[in-house]
């Protein structure tokens, strides 16, 4: 497992006093990041070979939101590239091994001047170590949108939303989705799944309905309807 040590910051939590989902989002992007980076498959390579490395899908399960101040590692295992499609799990920790969270993601390698899927190369497969996946609950890709979703506010996607692929970043789209509710309640589970890619100066119109007490989904769509990503959360009790 490739992984990093941190601190929970004050710029990472949230009202709470506790490291955010997005905060842990973040932690898991950067560590995927810094692996490609120390294997030589970084950003930079990615732009000379005109390709990219776009993410489909999220699940995050959360068992404890670590508290300001704590020191954690952060761990990545890619344990898959078959075609265009990589795999890859996530984990949070203590220093001591307590696991806070774990995360499955799935990510499409494109083709960047063709916009399409493109199959990674042996020079690419062959930097990652692969290993067997991690062991956690593996919930279905696709996300069932429950009936009745209404229409939340309108965003418009600002210079703050993008990512260095000048697309809107895969943690703005939760944040987004977390705004269109209030709930003191933590959320356990988070599912994402992807559609494209919203850049500068698009509006994302969030289709938002609980599905019983603990299940919410946001579908954040363009002006035609069609979602950029699908958003599930899944809350716990009160803590």
């Amino acid at each position: 497992m490739y992984q990093f040590e941190s601190r929970v910051r004050y710029s990472e939590t949230d009202n709470s006093g506790r490291l955010s989902l997005e905060g842990i989002l973040d932690y898991f992007q950067d560590c995927s990041t810094f692996q490609s980076e120390d294997l030589g498959v970084g950003i930079e390579y990615l732009r000379e070979q005109k390709i990219a490395w776009v993410l489909s899908y999220w699940q995050i399960d959360v068992k404890r939101y670590p508290k300001l101040g704590e020191n954690i590692i952060i761990g990545t295992i890619p344990y898959e590239i078959r075609g265009f499609l990589g795999y890859r799990n996530f984990v949070l920790k203590t220093k001591d091994g307590e696991e806070l969270a774990c995360a499955n993601t799935i990510w499409t390698l494109l083709d960047t001047e063709k916009g399409m899927p493109k199959k990674a190369a042996e020079e690419l497969v062959g930097k990652y170590p692969m290993t067997q996946r991690y062991l956690m609950e593996y919930a279905p890709r696709k996300i069932d949108l429950p009936e009745n979703m209404e229409e939340c506010e309108g965003i418009e996607v600002r210079q703050h939303h993008l990512d260095t692929n000048m697309h809107v970043n895969n943690g703005q789209y939760v944040r987004m989705a977390k705004d269109t509710v209030i709930q003191d309640r933590p959320i356990e589970r988070l599912r994402v799944e992807y559609k494209k890619s919203a850049v500068l100066g698009d509006m994302i119109y969030p289709y938002a309905a609980w599905d019983g007490e603990d299940r919410y989904v946001v579908s954040l769509c363009g002006a035609d309807d069609k979602p950029y990503a699908v958003v599930e959360l899944i809350y716990g009790a009160s803590s």
